[in-house]
């Protein structure tokens, strides 16, 4: 298979004009993946990208691959696709979340140039998922996954599904097409190549002079076992069987891949190749666990949309798997919900390679069309989606509802048998916010947004399934119901990521829950209907270029990897009311807090058990800022320092002319058991508490685990600020298109935290063999922004240069 990315033209008023080869409207040169309108940070008008567009190239096809069958494939294609090659019309395709091919070998002009065009309606045709009513997330245009050019014997395997019963055998499933030339005989057009145990036996006709041979190679391509089959010389269709106790399972903590090869030979003749990656793995299901391999894992994740500032869905490779390394690595989630429709196989290879655990589901939100031909393209989009995604190991479910829809027993009961008979591996469900809905699949997901930050995080498994026999999922939480601005007060921020907290708690606490993904990875555009003034949902644990919320440590510090520690506070008194700073917490992997005022010990705080029953690493409680200070520093005994701590942090918390009577009358009593003046008792106060027109105080928390320091924060007022960048990848390489880089920056201070309130113009420019993506000028949001660059196909040195006043 050969990438055709480069080398088309596009415009956006498709004609037929076009489609013959003329140069007749505004026509420009694209590389694929592209989109057809790039699109400002925010105030994005959804009417922009909404177009009938056209694309076209020109494909030299050489004499030598006459007799040969020609294929193109398209993996993204948003939203209906019309392909025609050398002006005759062959396929329509309705879906831009799935790919589809197209033979066209009687078309084909061998020896010469062909000309492909694609006429693509982007527009939110409500003839087919998921349009039809307003959906909360835009939807985009364009070509914007690879095409690919293919030639093929006239007898070539079509497809082959890997199933893995056990963790040490195979079960392949494949269907060849084009016996029928050689035969005489049908090979049959459909797709679902999962058989009938008749089906499978394979008959060894004295007539059939064709074999199947299947390989499984380990990473360095030595063979591990093999075997063989005739298939059946009517259908095509056969089944192997091979198992090996070589073989190692795939499973999150240890993703072993393997590659499964599959040779057609006639009369000793190799005609066809065929290569899928597989991890051997097995799902199975108990009342409140899903169990990979046996062994039950609760899903931590985040739901994720497929988009990027400016370009939308039109990203290469290496942008598609930085989203996972950022989802494993910076996040340190297990898991990933594809809201809400197929995501590019990009990034589920690297789910695949990374261990992340992947429910997909079909295209949709909310909206169950009236028409027939519209819930038959939700069936076939099932169909589509099952048949190209089963192969990778790390989905572990398929979404077989319209996210968010009502019930439609007739329609679901279609969409979650076609998924079952495609693939009797993996479970099924589909995602609702309706409360003992009709539940067809495997596993119940439920949108749990009844946390409001004063109840308890998710609802009882008793009062949301009808099926208390099949498990329950949190497939959203959070969302809408607290939607957080990078660039909110610290209190926002802080709850925001609290919120995340309680879900996940109560999520892991109760035993009744399987996993959680909460909503979601990061900011993304929407409809006017949905988000912010600015049009934009303001729900992720980062910002649309990933830079980190509050929120994000929250997730990130359930892990016992590498040391994290985020303080919810700028520690600044200027943000607080009255000066006084109130509760902070500390997102940590860490066993206890050390806090430090100036360099003196002030106190160490350790996580509640009992408040956070569920997680791994609760956040940490900081609400004393005085601890040990009047022993060190005034010399107090034990018990004099203790009354007139909690005297003091009373008038931080309620101020002094707010004091309850039973404070009142302790500080009443400590000034005449310890014999204090008010003017003492003014000066501790504004030593120790209000600090107003004192040295600004300097606060270091560490981070200790097993008696040492993993990590350090210090926060103080500050004005010298600095830039930090951090580009996803520095080498780019030019493959099957043009290589693009993501770049991360923030506004930093001294002590290399965030300047949450640096709203800084940030310029970009570039030189040398490197093209700027979006615009040359951003403001800080938060301290943060970002930007993309791409390579233009020459060699060389590029620089991006990053300035801000």
């Amino acid at each position: 298979m050969q990438t055709i990315n480069n080398g088309w033209e596009f415009t956006e008023q498709w004609t037929d004009a076009f489609c013959s080869g003329e140069n007749s409207g505004s026509i420009r040169a694209v590389r694929i993946p592209h989109t057809v309108k790039e699109l400002p940070l925010h105030y994005i008008d959804s009417s922009s990208y909404q177009m009938i567009s056209g694309y076209r190239k020109k494909l030299m096809i050489p004499e030598t691959l006459s007799g040969r069958r020609l294929f193109l494939q398209f993996d993204g294609a948003a939203h209906i696709a019309t392909v025609y090659v050398n002006g005759k019309e062959l396929t329509t395709h309705r879906n831009g979340y799935t790919g589809f091919r197209v033979e066209f070998t009687k078309e084909a002009r061998f020896g010469g140039e062909n000309l492909i065009a694609v006429r693509l309606d982007s527009t939110e045709n409500p003839a087919i998922p998921p349009f039809g009513f307003m959906i909360d997330y835009l939807t985009y245009g364009g070509i914007y996954r690879s095409v690919y050019f293919e030639d093929r014997n006239s007898v070539y395997i079509k497809d082959a599904y890997v199933m893995t019963p056990s963790p040490k055998e195979a079960r392949i499933v494949f269907q060849l097409d084009g016996i029928k030339s050689v035969k005489g005989t049908d090979s049959g057009s459909q797709n679902e190549n999962v058989l009938s145990d008749k089906d499978m036996q394979g008959k060894a006709s004295d007539g059939c002079s064709f074999l199947i041979k299947a390989e499984l190679l380990d990473k360095n391509g030595s063979c591990l076992t093999d075997a063989s089959l005739i298939p059946d010389e009517q259908s095509g269709k056969g089944e192997l069987r091979l198992s090996s106790d070589q073989i190692l399972p795939w499973s999150p903590e240890d993703p072993v891949l393997y590659t499964m090869k599959l040779s057609l030979y006639q009369n000793e003749e190799l005609l066809d190749t065929l290569e899928k990656t597989v991890g051997f793995r097995t799902i199975s299901l108990t009342e409140n666990e899903i169990l990979i391999n046996g062994k039950p894992v609760f899903l931590h994740g985040l739901n994720r949309h497929q988009c990027w500032p400016y370009v939308g869905y039109a990203v290469p490779e290496k942008l598609q798997r930085e989203d996972a390394r950022i989802l494993q690595e910076e996040l340190r989630l297990n898991a990933v919900r594809t809201s809400h429709y197929p995501q590019s196989h990009d990034f589920l290879d690297e789910c695949d390679r990374r261990g992340i655990l992947v429910f997909t589901e079909i295209p949709g939100w909310q909206h169950i069309g009236d028409s027939e031909e519209w819930k038959e393209q939700c069936i076939k989009n099932v169909e589509e989606m099952v048949i190209q995604y089963r192969h990778h190991p790390s989905v572990i479910m398929w979404g077989v509802r319209i996210n968010e829809s009502q019930d439609d027993d007739e329609l679901y009961k279609m969409t979650n048998a076609k998924a079952h008979r495609l693939d009797p591996m993996r479970p099924t469900s589909g995602v609702r916010y309706l409360e003992k809905s009709s539940l067809l699949e495997d596993i119940y997901s439920y949108n749990d947004f009844s946390h409001t930050g004063k109840n308890p995080g998710a609802k009882q498994k008793k009062d949301v399934t009808p099926d208390m026999k099949k498990p329950l999922l949190i497939s959203e939480s959070n969302g809408h119901m607290f939607p957080t601005k990078s660039f909110d007060t610290w209190e926002r921020r802080q709850e925001h990521a609290l919120r995340h907290a309680r879900v996940l708690d109560a999520a892991m606490a109760d035993g009744e829950h399987a996993g959680c993904f909460e909503w979601c990875m990061f900011d993304y555009p929407t409809h006017k209907d949905f988000g912010s003034g600015d049009r934009t949902c303001y729900h992720g644990v980062t910002d649309m270029f990933r830079n980190p919320k509050t929120a994000a440590a929250a997730h990130a510090s359930q892990s016992d990897g590498a040391p994290v520690l985020e303080i919810s506070s700028s520690m600044d008194i200027g943000d607080y009311p009255g000066g006084q700073i109130g509760d902070v917490y500390a997102f940590t992997n860490a066993d206890e807090i050390h806090l430090y005022k100036n360099d003196r010990f002030v106190s160490a705080f350790g996580p509640d058990k009992k408040t956070w029953a569920g997680l791994s690493h609760p956040p940490i409680l900081i609400d004393d800022f005085i601890g040990n200070l009047l022993k060190t520093e005034e010399h107090m005994p034990d018990s004099e320092a203790a009354l007139i701590r909690d005297c003091l942090g009373a008038a931080g918390k309620y101020g002094m002319a707010n004091l309850p009577v039973s404070y009142q009358a302790k500080l009443g009593f400590a000034m005449l058991r310890y014999r204090l003046s008010f003017s003492d008792g003014y000066r501790l106060y504004g030593k120790y508490v209000g600090n107003w027109g004192g040295e600004a105080t300097r606060w270091r928390f560490d981070a200790i685990k097993n008696g040492k320091t993993i990590a350090s924060v210090t926060k103080m007022p500050s004005a010298k600020l600095h830039l930090h960048a951090e580009a996803s990848h520095t080498a780019l390489a030019e493959g099957e298109t043009y290589d693009m880089a993501a770049v991360r920056i923030r506004i930093l201070d001294e002590n290399n935290n965030t300047a949450s309130y640096a709203q800084l113009p940030v310029s970009f420019s570039v030189s040398g063999a490197l093209e700027l993506v979006g615009s040359k000028l951003a403001a800080a949001e938060g301290g943060m922004t970002g930007t993309y660059v791409r390579t233009t196909g020459e060699t060389g040195e590029g620089t991006l240069t990053i300035s801000a006043e």
